[in-house]
């Protein structure tokens, strides 16, 4: 894994989830979906031509378990070193025959700095990821070139030389390192292709979604001490960073 992070900028985990766990997020995102309507997503950014939802750690323990699942932390780390923390936990559903394709982008708009990497993603697959239903592309390597797709391309939605698609079966979970050039692509099928986010920052960055400001009371109050570190809940370098430096997105505005 930590070779493939290193040089490609991706890894697949295969069958993360198992079939009831698959089967239960499913329902969770749907049910949250119908009772958000309108405002679905809010919390963060809405995307044309894709279903949002956002902050998902205060809504449900079916989403808690994603984020302290111990391969994805191991990940976190190798990817993050040791000082690491959630940025946000998202749910992105590419519309059905949509132009769904997002632009090639680096999370929160980043390159690595002096202290290396900075943040890191997880796609957790709740439909297979195939060619035609709007899987990730990345560009292999991309990550250590310290330089923004918008920075250096005309049109970074059109394709790149040498990209690839990052393809899975549902219950798997991609890794990524998110200073990959990525982007997902048009679903031209007639099924939403649906997918969690679980993403993280190096300690000295701000949160993208600030969790102690989202997260009700009872929520904080029920969680574990592992959680808390892993939400920085009780760290006060990240409520000076997240309480004016969060929201920011690699390309939506």
């Amino acid at each position: 894994m930590l070779r493939e992070l290193q040089s490609e900028g991706v890894f697949l985990l295969p069958q993360v989830m198992d079939a009831a766990w698959l089967e239960s997020l499913r329902a969770a995102v749907a049910t949250r979906l119908e009772l958000e309507g309108e405002n679905a997503g809010a919390e963060f950014r809405k995307e044309e031509h894709a279903q949002r939802l956002a902050n998902l750690v205060d809504k449900g323990e079916v989403f808690r378990r994603i984020i302290c699942h111990p391969e994805l932390l191991r990940a976190a780390e190798a990817v993050l070193g040791p000082d690491y923390k959630l940025g946000s936990l998202n749910y992105r559903g590419a519309d059905p025959r949509s132009d769904s394709a997002q632009p090639l982008h680096c999370d929160m708009g980043m390159v690595p700095d002096a202290r290396g990497n900075a943040v890191f993603n997880s796609i957790w697959l709740l439909d297979d990821f195939t060619a035609e239903n709007g899987a990730t592309r990345y560009v292999p390597g991309s990550h250590t070139w310290g330089k923004l797709p918008q920075q250096v391309l005309n049109d970074p939605k059109a394709p790149y030389p040498g990209e690839r698609l990052a393809l899975g079966k549902a219950g798997d979970v991609i890794l990524m390192n998110a200073h990959l050039w990525h982007g997902g692509t048009a679903n031209r099928t007639d099924h939403s292709r649906r997918s969690l986010h679980a993403f993280f920052v190096r300690g000295d960055q701000p949160q993208q979604q600030y969790q102690k400001r989202l997260l009700r009371e009872e929520t904080q109050a029920s969680l574990s001490p592992e959680m808390r570190r892993i939400l920085a809940l009780d760290d006060s370098r990240n409520d000076e960073l997240s309480a004016q430096g969060s929201g920011r997105s690699g390309f939506l505005r």
